[in-house]
């Protein structure tokens, strides 16, 4: 298998196809914006919809270094949780669904003609490698949230 089709295969178990932990679209799935932006009392921690906004930061960042496009957006790391203002409009929520699917989309169509050569200059693999990483990492406290909510299937 070549290299970058490893590494889209694991770029696709983070987002969309199941493996051996439930991918970020599964754990987003069915989400109202009211569960989006829901925090525990007394917990000082982000909310479902403030990790999505850090996924999608990353992933629309890297897309846009890897096409040479200039990215005049830079924030720092938590700066990137506040990307988007939260509402409890669930029209609102479902445009940050699709933007992290056209992030995702995006990134796996660059990724895609990218050569063994340009995989290892710059440490690109290292960069994709943990990407997909922190996807898995902040996937899962989606899952813990959706869980101390009720939200998160009882058959999961």
């Amino acid at each position: 298998m070549k290299r970058i089709n490893l590494l889209l295969n694991v770029l696709d178990s983070t987002f969309d196809k199941e493996s051996w932990y439930a991918p970020f679209k599964e754990a987003i799935e069915g989400l109202t914006a009211e569960q989006a932006i829901w925090r525990p009392s007394g917990e000082i921690t982000k909310t479902i919809w403030e990790n999505v906004n850090h996924l999608i930061y990353y992933k629309e960042r890297l897309a846009a270094n890897l096409e040479g496009r200039e990215w005049t957006h830079n924030l720092d790391g938590d700066e990137t949780f506040y990307l988007t203002d939260q509402s409890n409009d669930d029209q609102e929520w479902m445009k940050i669904v699709e933007r992290s699917e056209n992030a995702q989309r995006n990134l796996r169509q660059v990724l895609s003609t990218i050569s063994d050569r340009e995989l290892d200059q710059n440490s690109l693999e290292g960069k994709l490698l943990d990407i997909m990483l922190h996807d898995a990492y902040h996937t899962g406290q989606i899952i813990q949230l959706r869980k101390m909510q009720g939200s998160w299937p009882s058959n999961r």
